[in-house]
């Protein structure tokens, strides 16, 4: 008996171009009929499952009360998705201590990223320079990005433009990674100032892990912490698709295995996380709303395929 011909497999989408992000909890994921779908945990007599479509996704945060499969685990590999697991709400379960994301094991991702970043890791002055280009990249997006953010403009939030040449003149003058660690501290102060008089927060102080929701500083807090797991899942889409080891920073510390995630992940949170947390928290806006705008955010300004750009040319730069 003949047979039509066989469906061809849905191929993946590049991963600078991928549309979905998704953040679960109390869910399960799991392989069911060659396709990775999610179950939510409610209790009803009928389960509802909802399909991730994994061609299209650049990575997965899985909050609390998730599982996975090892099937779907295995289907989410072969699709070069990222996994990550975290605490309530996107953020970390015990704070700020390190990032846990599964990679997908590939033999088939690119080399040469990875080696034109070792050869310029190894040498302090070269690692220092790419340092200084990092942040000069950051800049530039932060000033595209703050002066037309539709949000920003409509409260007359300004960027503050003396802090920002100072930052500028630390990065020229910096002779140390901590050096350019330091003016980076002082430029972010600068900045949730003027974003926390622009929402009347006078009292505003930056706490990161803040579970409390009790006043909108709290909000804002949980916000930033939530936004900036987004921005690492960015980052770490950026890093595995190049091949580089996360664990090669240019600033962060140089003993935290996912230290390089931080340092590319800071080239967005300034630019978007940082005043969408502050609108959102200020308006009463829940996580989800959070979440969803900020992502798309991300994903209208295509952020993903700047990141790429900016690491790429990173490493064409190191040999140079």
């Amino acid at each position: 008996m003949k047979t039509g011909p066989q469906a061809p497999r849905p191929r993946a989408v590049m991963l600078s171009k991928r549309a979905n992000v998704f953040y679960l909890e109390h869910a399960r994921v799991l392989q069911k009929d060659d396709r990775v779908v999610y179950l939510t945990e409610r209790g009803d007599e009928i389960e509802r499952f909802f399909n991730i479509p994994e061609k299209n996704t650049a990575f997965l945060l899985l909050g609390k009360g998730t599982s996975i499969t090892d099937a779907a685990a295995r289907k989410l590999a072969e699709s070069n998705v990222i996994v990550g697991f975290c605490g309530s709400g996107g953020s970390p379960l015990f704070g700020m201590v390190d990032v846990a994301f599964m990679t997908p094991q590939s033999e088939y991702r690119p080399t040469q990223y990875m080696q034109a970043w070792v050869r310029a890791w190894f040498d302090e002055a070269r690692r220092l320079d790419l340092g200084k280009q990092l942040m000069r990249a950051r800049m530039d997006i932060i000033r595209k990005r703050w002066k037309r953010d539709a949000e920003l403009l409509r409260k007359g939030v300004d960027l503050p433009e003396a802090a920002l040449a100072t930052f500028e003149t630390v990065i020229a003058q910096a002779a140390s990674g901590q050096d350019l660690l330091l003016g980076e501290a002082a430029f972010a102060k600068a900045l949730y100032r003027a974003l926390a008089q622009a929402y009347r927060l006078s009292e505003f102080t930056r706490e990161e892990g803040k579970g409390a929701k009790e006043s909108k500083a709290d909000r804002v807090n949980g916000f930033l912490d939530h936004g900036n797991y987004i921005a690492y899942g960015f980052a770490a889409v950026t890093l595995n698709g190049l091949g580089i080891s996360f664990s090669l920073p240019l600033l962060h510390g140089k003993t935290r295995r996912g230290a390089l995630v931080f340092d590319i992940a800071d080239l967005i949170k300034d630019a978007y996380v940082m005043p969408h947390a502050f609108s959102c928290g200020s308006a009463g806006i829940g996580q989800t709303e959070f979440r969803q705008g900020l992502i798309e955010t991300l994903q209208d300004d295509e952020v993903l395929d700047e990141m790429f750009r900016i690491v790429e040319a990173l490493c064409e730069k190191s040999q140079s």
